[in-house]
């Protein structure tokens, strides 16, 4: 594709949660000031120009936003299909029905675990039950339904109960997605990695959910990287599908490229269209031009595009090496060193506890 099919509008990084697995940038001073309503219309409308069909607003929670509605109202007007990812902390009736009058399309909520005290420890804050009476609003109002699920050591073994409360709340779509290791994920990656045998009976649990719930509910199951014997593609490949703009303005080709220390590239001072094609934050990565030997000569090339940029920069300090993921990976001990303390430390009770 030469054009994104997707934009994710991060709203804001303040959230009510806690977790110890946040996407969010561990520094966030740098996103204190967010873009205003008259920006966000303007990155929006140069969205639709530039071919994006999805509308994803996140965050942080966005529901922070004020602006909330009229963003989503501007966004359907321009023929968006548009999407809430949200804790669903702060979903009340009330806003609820303004956004379904400002034609909001979807809503997925985040879920930390099928009942309400290791929900709300591993949230940092009690929420579950606000989760739940959410969700019931979600569906009274008619909105299709997705709960996400970040699985890692301390709710992974509650897969099959997380499904039983997916179903209670007739959702349409499960995401259970096993944690990605960046900012505070990768702090907190000793406490968070589960063991084979903890992924093993979450298959299993999963096989039993889909034969059981097939023509109701859609699950994913998305395997961690580190238990994978080759790398997934970055977002569909580095700049080919997607892009995100932060709550300061920055744009960029997936959710953790702002570790990797590339020329900033900003709706401050250049349109979408102009970023998307040629700012060297969406050119750096793309194609198969930068890979080296190794992924260029590789049959999967087009198909996982070397892996991830930010992991393989996380793990070895180097953006452009192979994802030390792929078991052809000449940095692939870096992962299995890993795998190996979670395999030695997911039973322990004295394990490293998450923090934020």
């Amino acid at each position: 594709m030469d054009r994104p099919f997707g934009l994710v509008a991060e709203l804001t990084y303040r959230c009510p949660l806690a977790c110890a697995y946040c996407s969010n940038p561990v520094e966030l001073a740098a996103y204190r000031e967010e873009l205003g309503t008259r920006d966000w219309l303007r990155v929006l409308t140069e969205a639709a120009e530039l071919g994006v069909l999805q509308c994803h607003f996140s965050g942080g929670e966005p529901l922070l936003r004020r602006d909330l509605a009229d963003l989503v109202a501007h966004a359907h007007g321009l023929g968006l299909y548009t999407n809430l990812v949200t804790s669903a902390v702060g979903l009340s009736r009330r806003r609820a029905d303004q956004l379904r009058a400002s034609g909001l399309d979807h809503v997925q909520i985040s879920i930390q675990a099928d009942e309400p005290g290791l929900s709300d420890r591993i949230a940092g804050t009690p929420s579950f039950e606000r989760k739940v009476e959410a969700a019931r609003v979600v569906k009274e109002l008619g909105w299709p339904l997705t709960l996400n699920v970040v699985l890692h050591r301390g709710n992974i073994d509650r897969v099959a109960g997380v499904l039983r409360c997916a179903e209670r709340l007739e959702a349409d779509r499960v995401e259970l997605a096993n944690t990605q290791y960046y900012g505070w994920a990768w702090r907190n990656r000793a406490a968070l990695l589960p063991s084979r045998a903890q992924l093993d009976r979450a298959e299993e649990q999963v096989r039993a959910a889909r034969t059981r719930l097939a023509g109701r509910m859609e699950i994913l199951y998305v395997l961690p990287d580190y238990y994978s014997r080759y790398p997934k593609p970055c977002m569909g490949g580095w700049g080919k599908r997607q892009l995100i703009v932060t709550p300061n303005g920055d744009v960029l080709p997936c959710l953790a490229a702002h570790t990797l220390g590339l020329p900033r590239a900003s709706v401050h001072d250049e349109p979408l269209a102009a970023i998307w094609a040629d700012s060297p934050v969406f050119q750096r990565f793309r194609g198969t031009g930068w890979m080296p030997d190794l992924c260029r000569a590789c049959e999967r090339r087009d198909v996982d595009f070397g892996g991830c940029r930010c992991q393989a920069f996380q793990l070895t300090g180097d953006a452009s090496r192979t994802d030390p993921v792929c078991h052809l990976s000449p940095d692939h001990r870096l992962v299995t060193d890993a795998v190996r303390a979670a395999e030695g430390g997911a039973g322990q009770k004295a394990a490293a506890r998450p923090h934020r």
